[in-house]
Parts: structure tokens; C-alpha cells; sequence
């Protein structure tokens, strides 16, 4: 009887832990969702060990996509959706030492990708080598302007610095790299920061996400230990937004005892909505105390915040759980087991958005939301 009653309270615990894991069940009118991950069709973007490349750094061909495919930008071009994915391959011994480039495949319907089979954007003998080499081009974020020029914001990684970097195109293959988008502003002050992740603010337009302004101004949110914010006048040139002191303004920060305990890291585009604006992230669960005991320690899940449409640096909400969590297999298997749902990319198509985001730093994973 008592092995029974230890069984009973065994199959308890963990069914009250699954039932902990899961997602928020009803999202507030201004959040975008729920996201649905089709059946049968993910991972849509997995490693490949017969691409090949000629690495112009090294002068040698390489199986760059081998080891790792994960974290990928979205656009829509032509009616087909474009994904641009962080690919690894098998130069180093763990997350961030090997040389990461970004790959390009392009689907018809969103989910069955054809892949390019060779990066569109990697460490090059340019004027950018000393930010980018050896770890390489990581972690892009996309959006296009009304006249159809493609802005991807980058991590530009040398293994010393992280640097935001922008780069520029007209089709999606050929690229113009511009540098770490903080090196002018306020006499270089921020140019050696570490600084990631950039949502760029957007607004659906005529059927598309385009590229929209505030107060003349283009507006971003960027950062992975805290939120901050930056404007431009090219999209190219940044300049973070500033607190009384000259400091790094602060928007928003983790949250001890809930999901985002330990990141608050931007995601895909800010989207201009009529409830606001809204950003999707990613919240990162601390591993010791202060973390949320519901989810997986040291995981990344995804949530959303609200800001004001009058003042895009005034936050509002935010949800107190995640709107996805790391569900399936291979999204707590690969380079980082603890779980991740990593989202980077969001389009509307077809009457759909569509969010790509990496699954474990391993593979790349789509959901959609279908507006009524």
C-alpha cells in the first residue's frame, strides 16, 4: 500500500509540473496569439553536413550549417516568405565558440523551406573583420521599408565584444554591411558595450509588416539583460536612449520570481498595433532563487509587453506568463537542454502571422496565429 501511495504522489508531482509548464490560456485583447504550431511540419530548418561553402577567411571549403541551424529573421518578399537563419558550424567546442553565419531559405507556404545553400551574410575580408571574426554574423532580426529596402540588425561577434550591427538589401541575398550601429552616437560612448538583440518598430500596412516611424524618427528596442530603446534617422546609424544621467535608459528589466527572472531579450520587430505597441521576447528563467519554479530553470520562454503608441518609451503590461514554452523534443534537446523557444522572426502572410524562432540553439521551428 505505502509503494502504491509513493507512485500515486510520484505521478502527482509530475503531472502538476507539466500542467505548471504550460503557456498562458487566455492572452489580453492587446497581446498577438495564441500560436499555433502546425502539425507534423517541424522542425522546419535543421543542420546540414553536405552544405558546403568556400570561407573566405579561411580560403578553404567548409560544412558551415553543420553543427547547429537556430535563432532566424522572417520577411516577405514576392509571395514567399524568406527566413534568414544563425548557422553554425563545427569550429569550436560549444555556444559561442564556433564561427555562427547567416543562411537564407525561402518557402511558398511558410513551412516547406528551400534552402540556398550558402550563407548571405558571413565573415568576410571587409571592413567589418575585426567585429565579426572568428565567432561571426549571429542572432539577425529583419523588416522592410515601404520603398523595399531590407534592414537585418545583427550581432557582430569577434569573441570579445557582442556589437549590434546593421546591414542593408534590396533582395534578400546580396547584403551592405554598415558596422556596430552605436559607433558614432555620442562620440562613440556606447561603441564598446556589449549589445544584442534589436526589434526594430514596425506596423502592418497594406497587407505587410513595413518599417514605421515615431515623431520622424525610426525606433528600436534592443538588449538581453534589460530592455532599452534607440532612434535613427538612416536605420543604419543608432542612438541609444539616454536616462537623466547619460545613462543607458532602462524600459524594462527581469522580474525575480516569474519566467523572465534572469533576461528580458527582445525579440522579432515592435509591432504598431491600435492597443499600443507591442514587443515580443524572450524571458529567460534564473536557475537558482528568484526564479519561477513553473518552468524549467536556466529556460527561455517567450512573452509580450505593451507600450504606449504616444510614447513608445512609456511601458504599460506585460504578460506575467509565457505565451509559448519549450513543448517539444527537440526544443529541450540539442546545444542548450535546459528548453528554449527562441523568437526572432514574425511575418503576416497570407492573412497569418507567422513567428520563427530556434528550438535549443539547435534547429529552427514556426507557429502561426490566425486572426479572426
Amino acid at each position: 500500500m505505502k509503494k502504491l501511495s509513493f507512485l500515486f504522489s510520484v505521478l502527482l508531482a509530475v503531472s502538476c509540473h507539466l500542467l505548471a509548464q504550460q503557456p498562458i490560456q487566455q492572452l489580453p485583447d492587446w497581446a498577438l496569439g495564441p500560436f499555433v504550431r502546425p502539425p507534423g511540419v517541424n522542425p522546419i530548418i535543421s543542420p546540414d553536413t553536405a552544405s558546403r561553402f568556400y570561407d573566405p577567411m579561411q580560403q578553404k571549403q567548409l560544412d558551415w550549417e553543420s553543427n547547429d541551424t537556430f535563432n532566424p529573421a522572417a520577411a516577405v518578399k514576392d509571395g514567399k516568405v524568406y527566413v534568414l537563419y544563425r548557422a553554425e558550424d563545427k569550429s569550436g567546442v560549444g555556444i559561442g565558440h564556433r564561427t555562427s553565419r547567416i543562411g537564407l531559405a525561402e518557402s511558398k507556404n511558410g513551412v516547406t523551406m528551400k534552402r540556398m545553400g550558402k550563407p548571405v551574410l558571413f565573415p568576410n575580408t571587409d571592413d567589418q573583420q575585426e567585429f565579426e571574426w572568428t565567432g561571426g554574423c549571429e542572432d539577425p532580426r529583419v523588416a522592410v521599408t515601404e520603398d523595399g529596402t531590407y534592414l537585418m540588425l545583427y550581432t557582430q561577434w569577434n569573441k570579445k565584444v557582442p556589437r549590434l550591427g546593421s546591414a542593408t538589401s534590396k533582395d534578400l541575398v546580396h547584403w551592405k554591411k554598415h558596422g556596430p550601429i552605436f559607433q558614432d552616437a555620442y562620440n562613440g560612448k556606447f561603441h564598446n558595450i556589449a549589445s544584442k538583440s534589436a526589434s526594430v518598430l514596425t506596423t502592418l500596412k497594406n497587407g505587410k509588416l513595413q518599417i514605421t516611424k515615431y515623431k520622424g524618427k525610426y525606433w528600436m528596442y534592443w538588449g538581453e539583460n534589460h530592455v532599452y530603446a534607440a532612434t535613427s534617422d538612416n536605420l543604419v546609424d543608432w542612438s541609444p536612449v539616454l536616462n537623466e544621467k547619460g545613462g543607458l535608459k532602462e524600459l524594462i528589466s527581469p522580474r525575480k520570481g516569474y519566467f523572465d527572472s534572469h533576461l528580458t531579450e527582445c525579440g522579432p520587430p515592435a509591432i504598431l498595433t491600435d492597443k499600443g505597441i507591442v514587443l515580443l521576447y524572450n524571458g529567460k528563467n534564473l536557475a537558482g532563487a528568484n526564479r519561477d519554479t513553473n518552468y524549467t530553470a536556466n529556460s527561455y520562454c517567450a512573452g509580450q509587453m505593451l507600450f504606449s503608441a504616444e510614447d513608445p518609451s512609456k511601458f504599460i503590461t506585460r504578460l506575467d506568463k509565457p505565451f509559448m514554452v519549450p513543448a517539444e523534443p527537440f526544443e529541450k534537446s540539442g546545444q542548450y537542454p535546459a528548453g528554449t523557444v527562441f523568437i526572432e522572426g514574425l511575418v503576416y502572410f497570407k492573412g497569418k502571422y507567422i513567428l520563427y524562432y530556434g528550438c535549443a540553439d539547435s534547429r529552427v521551428a514556426a507557429a502561426v496565429y490566425e486572426p479572426r
